[in-house]
């Protein structure tokens, strides 16, 4: 079975949160059942469909307008699909860079589109490649994509270090720094061990020899990359921001249900909403030289300072 957070929430018994609402909201707009320009549904149809209040349809809407897939967000009418990476450009034209959400599903997708498949990443958690590979997964079970094998490497930072970031804002606090560091582990092994589960998952449903490999990096990553067959490379920035950070009950060892914990005011980045840069081989001089050179970049840091990583 493919694990997403819609099949455990908006179809369980508990009332949907804007988090779910958002994923499912999210995954239409990658299969193209809500296309670019579309009008969303008004709040209180969607709140409605959910079986929730319009407050919670709201939120929802503006998570998807802080990730680039809404247009502005009113009391008026219902907000837009945003302009997506495949809408058209002028001839000659860059694409313009957009959030992380947004472009890594259909590049996946495409690249999923050839026989033998090999993603090579660097990234600070799985989370975006968690649910953009989502999409090429689930043409897989209509049968619009039949790759025969798919091989994905993943380098993620190593939980032995010293993470750059997420950091307290408050300088010294070392508990604060634990907590932080021990939330930022949790989510590098659920998301990376969701990923795993519904690449490998594929083997038996369909009989694709799949591979997902994780290595740990020696250091915390100031980018994200994805190169996709060697063909083309997807380069993002980790950006600090100030955020306000909250943690789960397992980590800090309290029962489901206990008091809220207070927040934590941290630098920490937003990787779904990073802008990526898209460099194609064999498009111009530049981007072949760059989609060689990262490839070679990986490579190195595969092969040599990292070590293996087990996600526990």
């Amino acid at each position: 079975m493919v694990v997403t957070k819609e099949n455990g929430a908006v179809n369980g018994s508990r009332k949907p949160s804007p988090q779910d609402i958002a994923d499912a909201l999210r995954d239409r707009i990658r299969s193209g059942t809500l296309k670019t320009g579309d009008r969303l549904p008004t709040q209180a149809k969607l709140a409605e469909e959910f079986g929730v209040e319009r407050g919670t349809v709201r939120q929802a809407l503006l998570s998807l307008q802080r990730d680039g897939l809404l247009n502005h967000i009113s009391r008026g009418s219902p907000p837009r699909v945003a302009e997506g990476p495949g809408a058209s450009a002028a001839p000659g034209a860059q694409p313009q860079p957009q959030p992380s959400m947004v472009a890594l599903a259909p590049r996946l997708a495409e690249a999923f589109g050839a026989p033998h498949v090999r993603i090579d990443v660097v990234s600070y958690t799985a989370e975006t490649l968690m649910n953009a590979v989502m999409e090429p997964i689930r043409q897989i079970h209509e049968g619009r994509l039949r790759p025969q094998s798919i091989d994905v490497r993943i380098l993620l930072p190593s939980s032995e270090i010293n993470l750059a970031f997420p950091v307290p804002v408050a300088s010294g606090d070392e508990r604060d720094r634990d907590r932080l560091h021990r939330r930022w582990l949790a989510q590098r092994n659920a998301q990376g061990q969701v990923l795993r589960h519904n690449l490998t998952a594929l083997r038996q449903s369909h009989g694709i020899d799949v591979r997902v490999t994780f290595r740990a990096l020696p250091f915390t990553t100031p980018v994200k990359l994805y190169l996709l067959n060697g063909t083309e490379a997807l380069l993002a920035y980790y950006t600090l921001e100030r955020a306000r950070l909250t943690f789960d009950a397992d980590i800090e060892g309290r029962a489901e249900g206990a008091d809220p914990l207070e927040a934590v005011d941290a630098y920490d980045v937003g990787g779904l909403t990073a802008a990526l840069f898209s460099f194609t081989d064999g498009s111009s001089p530049r981007d072949t030289g760059f989609v060689e050179e990262s490839q070679k970049w990986f490579a190195a840091l595969w092969e040599t300072i990292t070590t293996d990583l087990t996600l526990s």
